[in-house]
């Protein structure tokens, strides 16, 4: 709907909170600083008992463009208190903040250009995911952000279904009040994926902008963490599997099924396999109640959903899942649902000489790697490093996928150190490969850790074939006896360096530095802590 010349084009921020006085302050007044395209700052207290309202109730008197509201009960979940905002919101544009993220300058303004421009009723930016206390900034759904774009409708583009975030985006209020588009009530994890499921079912007109227009604040180390991040109780993988089948459900019965079908897609590239790499940091227990629960919500798909790209990690992740009653290949399954995905040996084949997951489960087909490109197979390489004073050596392993590798001529391995934090990369190297008489290729080159320095480092590598296509890759982390070990090597640099080879969550091989007396101190300070901790009695 076109807006009329006399409309205004105010934009309203809702800011929910609950217990949260640290934090709720630097939000209101990053909506603040947006400038005077905010007119309204609703901030919606869900009976917070830690000072949170007081403090909203001192802004409010000293900034007219507050208002506050307290609600008398807590509800229990975040989308009750957004849909109080926007009940109480007076402006055409509306869009929401959470208490412990803000917005960043310009926000407001790029979202609001985009609309008035482009005729829309939904505008969707650019978020950031900001590690605390690092600093360290991750893209979300990046790719769908990497240029402008308008959609007449969100199915000319199924892949928005992936940006499930209700807060990226600038949304004109009539659209949501004339469609009933508003949150689960009470206790619902992951609300957004319903709000959002509700909002591409109306079929608005959206813009895409590259701008970054929200930053979503993650505090890992925190007493509580917040809903998405506390993935260690199985009520959680359900009320994920729940949110998700509530989304699939709108989208379907709004007729969208080229939508509702890409959100299913959705569910195994992203949660089943980010929920997967964790399972070996979960109890017997967990494991046995994820893995039951995940056949379940699976066993709704139906044959459509299995024969799309049916080489996706995420797809054969969750074809296994449905082939065994029992959990299963647990290690070489989180190897298959890193990012970039690895398919480890063993690599069997059934009676008919046919690719298959395993001996004993000969129904699980990986035929369609044969016909694949290899640069994009889920390219397995091993990796150790024995930790020297000085010089290190760095052994790699590239093994071969059903002699598809064997057949594009691996040439070389390009090898670079990348800072998790920091995000910079060093130590570039590019190594030839030499096949082994095992069928595998191996490469090998040297790791200067006090040329790395003091951090959290992944290592990053590209498969270089004859034909000049590449492969980028990561290393499982090799765990035989000792390669795993915490070791203090003497520096000229820095003295002492406190060297940690380990596995990631996903099986990648990733490297710990602290460097000089202080840093080793406090590592071994913090160790000893947390084992006392555990030895504490209960």
């Amino acid at each position: 709907m076109p807006l009329h010349p006399h409309q205004s084009t105010d934009v309203g921020v809702i800011v929910i909170g609950y217990n949260d006085a640290a934090h709720i302050a630097d939000a209101v007044r990053s909506a603040l600083a947006q400038g005077p395209s905010v007119t309204e700052i609703v901030a919606v207290d869900d009976c917070s008992t830690d000072g949170t309202f007081e403090l909203l109730d001192r802004l409010a008197a000293a900034e007219p463009r507050v208002r506050v509201i307290r609600r008398e009960d807590n509800s229990g979940g975040c989308g009750t208190p957004r849909n109080t905002g926007l009940d109480a919101v007076t402006t055409p544009y509306v869009m929401f903040l959470d208490s412990d993220d803000v917005l960043p300058p310009g926000a407001v303004d790029a979202l609001l250009a985009a609309a008035r421009e482009e005729q829309a009723e939904v505008v969707s930016g650019l978020c950031v995911r900001r590690e605390l206390p690092s600093g360290r900034e991750v893209p979300w759904q990046r790719k769908l952000y990497s240029e402008s774009a308008v959609l007449t409708r969100p199915a000319h583009l199924p892949r928005v279904v992936h940006d499930t975030l209700c807060v990226n985006k600038l949304y004109r209020t009539d659209f949501l009040r004339e469609h009933a588009i508003r949150f689960p009530e009470g206790h619902f994890p992951y609300e957004d994926f319903v709000f959002t499921a509700r909002l591409l079912a109306a079929g608005p007109r959206m813009a895409l902008i590259p701008d970054q227009v929200y930053v979503w604040n993650v505090r890992r180390s925190a007493g509580q963490l917040s809903i998405s991040l506390d993935r260690s109780n199985i009520e959680n993988w359900r009320a994920r599997t729940e949110a998700s089948r509530s989304a699939y459900d709108i989208l379907l019965n709004a007729g969208q099924k080229e939508l509702a079908r890409a959100a299913r897609a959705k569910f195994l590239d992203h949660e089943l396999r980010m929920y997967a790499r964790e399972l070996g940091l979960r109890d017997a227990g967990y494991r046995r109640a994820w893995w039951e629960h995940t056949r379940k919500y699976l066993g709704e798909y139906d044959a459509a959903d299995w024969e799309v790209n049916p080489t996706a990690s995420g797809r054969l992740l969750g074809r296994v899942i449905l082939a065994s009653p029992e959990p299963r290949d647990l290690p070489r399954l989180k190897e298959l649902a890193a990012r970039p995905s690895r398919l480890c040996p063993p690599y069997a084949r059934d009676k008919d000489g046919t690719p298959v997951w395993a001996d004993d489960l000969p129904g699980i087909s990986l035929e369609p790697y044969l016909v694949r490109p290899v640069h994009v197979l889920p390219l397995a390489v091993d990796a150790e490093l024995r930790p020297h004073a000085g010089t290190s050596l760095l052994r790699l392993r590239l093994h071969d996928l059903y002699g598809r590798v064997a057949s594009a001529g691996p040439e070389a391995l390009e090898v670079e150190w990348r800072h998790r934090e920091a995000g910079r990369t060093v130590q570039h190297a590019t190594v030839p490969l030499t096949p082994s008489e095992d069928g595998t290729w191996s490469a090998g080159t040297a790791v200067h850790l006090a040329g790395l320095g003091a951090g959290t480092w992944d290592l990053r590598l590209r498969v270089c074939f004859a034909d000049g296509t590449s492969r980028e890759v990561t290393a499982h982390a090799r765990t035989g006896a000792g390669l795993l070990r915490r070791r203090v090597a003497p520096s000229v640099r820095y003295g002492v360096l406190l060297v940690q080879p380990y596995a990631t969550h996903s099986g990648a091989l990733a490297l710990r530095l602290a460097a000089g007396l202080s840093g080793v101190t406090s590592v071994l300070r913090g160790r000893l802590r947390r084992l006392l901790h555990r030895a504490a009695p209960r």
